[in-house]
């Protein structure tokens, strides 16, 4: 038994080591690939910019394809995304550049959020009066999807294929039932009647606040990106209103009726592009994709001098002082803050904020370097699809605020969560569990069991303590009083074009107008600045390694694609693994 027991203790390590080695080899050849393709990219006469934006939107990201993009596996994340930065630059460039004609859309089901989605369409508006043109195709096209290629000068879909427009859905998540069934008790300490992101584990539905709430931002980002189609579209918001109401747009044929849209196959729309390029029936045209075209030449004179303006990204939720794949940790952030605030070439810092919030703690860390930065250089935020609770706790440091019409921000407040697991473990699972004390409170929320009201009004007045701190500091930062601040506060998320009302923003624009006006604060000249991205985009190939050997990215990945419905059990997972109070959105809606 014990020769049997070695044996195949010894084939599983060996095994490990062989899939190890393996993977290795993949990495290095891929890498080799990769490499071997970094020359510069020429781009040929009468080309066509081709932008697939079906794929996961961030904020910045390498540029090269991922060659694993295709192949299904539980090993290795999903590195084939798409950087928004990257994007706005390829636009710029490609409106100067007398290599490139136009622009094909190929926007079915893009993954983003709508100020990402918002930032990208201005791109196009500008592209547009350069006289090129953009056409767009899709076999269907999502709400995202279309409101993006409604800016094109003709957008086709396939007379087979399906347009949703029907308005914006959000849908919540509720567990209360489960932990009843289940006997868990979740205890919930919180400031403000809209902090709502507790709901889900005391409710079965949305509070009459947090519907209110919901459906004013909703309607706010619909009314937005509504109006934007009208424009484009050239029809009344009146008439798309009576469209979505209709679910007219899901007859493909009452679509192009109603002017949203051509019909057309893809040799029609193929032909179409052929005669935009003066293409020939039967000759080929040139696409380039954004990963090539990035790699070309820039048809825009390098701007001399040393001069810079830095964009630091912070994407993801705050999960502490130490971040991970995706997420915000303050000390990687301060590091490189800290970096930026003493190199005497960058002139001012753009912070470019993705984040529903999370970590109080965190949070407040990076707000206070955030300030001694600002000491030194001009800090200027620049909002994203979120900057809410803890996203906006970082940008309130700032000198200047902004935010796209449809990003989701405010939500200023604090909570703190426990679940007291008693009853799960000795009912449900015949587990029951004993302790020793030195002192009254020694297992003060090192235990899952209940806690007293002495000790429950202790991490009620540390919750408190929080909200007092976070809209002092909010109100400074915005220069209004507190009774102001907090009237506007108690964790309601806004819109930022209704934040810009209200005061908790400066300006509505993209990243764009956010390093003109850092520019603007630092006293340099315009085009006479190098603008910088950190920190710099991970390769495909340092995405890969950090994926390919991550045990719980692994796991999450294989559950994930293999049983979507576990989605909220892997929130409750990381509501485990978030440090001390919360300054976090609702972090499960999702707009439709």
């Amino acid at each position: 038994m014990m020769w049997q027991f070695v044996k195949y203790s010894f084939a599983t390590v060996f095994g490990l080591f062989l899939f190890l080695f393996i993977s290795l080899l993949i990495v290095v050849g891929v890498g080799s690939v990769v490499s071997s393709s970094d020359s510069e990219y020429e781009v040929k006469d009468n080309s066509i910019l081709k932008l697939d934006f079906n794929r996961p939107i961030v904020e910045n990201a390498s540029i090269e394809d991922s060659p694993l993009s295709d192949i299904p596996n539980p090993f290795f994340s999903n590195t084939d995304k798409l950087g928004l930065i990257q994007v706005l630059s390829a636009l710029e460039r490609a409106r100067v550049d007398p290599n490139i004609k136009g622009i094909y859309l190929d926007v079915s089901f893009p993954l983003a959020g709508y100020a990402q989605l918002s930032e990208i369409r201005n791109a196009l508006s500008k592209f547009k009066e350069s006289k090129k043109f953009i056409y767009a195709y899709a076999n269907s096209y999502s709400e995202k999807g279309y409101y993006l290629a409604s800016v094109a000068d003709k957008v086709y879909l396939n007379p087979a294929g399906i347009l949703d427009f029907n308005g914006i859905s959000v849908q919540y998540m509720f567990f209360k039932r489960a932990f009843d069934k289940l006997e868990i008790e979740p205890l919930v300490f919180r400031v403000g009647q809209y902090k709502s992101a507790v709901e889900p584990f005391l409710r079965e539905d949305m509070s009459p606040e947090n519907r209110m709430q919901t459906l004013s931002f909703i309607q706010s980002i619909n009314t937005q990106i509504f109006k934007e189609i009208s424009l484009s579209r050239n029809m009344s918001t009146d008439r798309l209103n009576t469209i979505a109401d209709s679910l007219q747009a899901m007859d493909p044929a009452k679509a192009q009726q109603a002017g949203l849209l051509s019909l057309g196959y893809w040799d029609e729309f193929e032909g179409q592009l052929r005669l935009a390029t003066k293409k020939k029936p039967k000759e080929e045209l040139n696409y380039v994709k954004l990963a090539d075209y990035l790699k070309a030449k820039n048809p825009i004179a390098e701007v001399e001098g040393t001069a810079k303006i830095a964009v630091l990204v912070a994407e993801g939720e705050i999960v502490g002082t130490r971040g991970g794949e995706g997420t915000i940790g303050s000390d990687d952030f301060v590091k490189e803050l800290r970096k930026l605030r003493d190199n005497k070439s960058v002139k001012a810092i753009v912070l470019r904020i993705d984040s529903p919030g999370g970590s109080s703690l965190a949070s407040d860390i990076m707000w206070r370097e955030i300030l001694l930065a600002k000491k030194v250089k001009p800090v200027i935020a620049s909002m994203s699809t979120y900057a809410a609770s803890g996203g906006y706790y970082m940008a309130m440091g700032t000198d200047v605020i902004v935010a796209q019409p449809t990003t989701i921000t405010g939500s200023i407040g604090i909570f703190a969560q426990w679940l007291n697991l008693d009853n799960f473990f000795k009912n449900k699972l015949g587990i029951t569990q004993d302790h020793v004390n030195t002192h009254a409170h020694s297992n003060f929320l090192s235990s899952p069991s209940t806690l007293t009201d002495f000790e429950k009004s202790v991490v009620q007045r540390m919750v408190d303590q929080g909200y007092e701190s976070f809209t002092s500091k909010a109100a400074a930062g915005r220069k209004m009083s507190l009774a102001r601040l907090k009237s506007i506060a108690g964790g309601r998320v806004w819109t930022g074009v209704q934040a810009k009302q209200i005061g908790l923003v400066d300006e509505l624009g993209g990243l764009n107008r956010a390093i003109e006006i850092a520019a603007d604060r630092a006293r340099i000249r315009p085009a006479s600045y190098k603008v910088q991205v950190y920190p710099k985009a991970k390769s495909f190939v340092d995405e890969l390694v950090s994926s390919a050997f991550s045990e719980s990215s692994m796991q999450e990945r294989f559950v994930k694609e293999h049983m979507p419905w576990t989605k909220s059990i892997w929130e409750l997972d990381r509501m485990k693994k978030r440090e001390g109070f919360l300054a976090l959105m609702p972090y499960m809606i999702e707009l439709d």
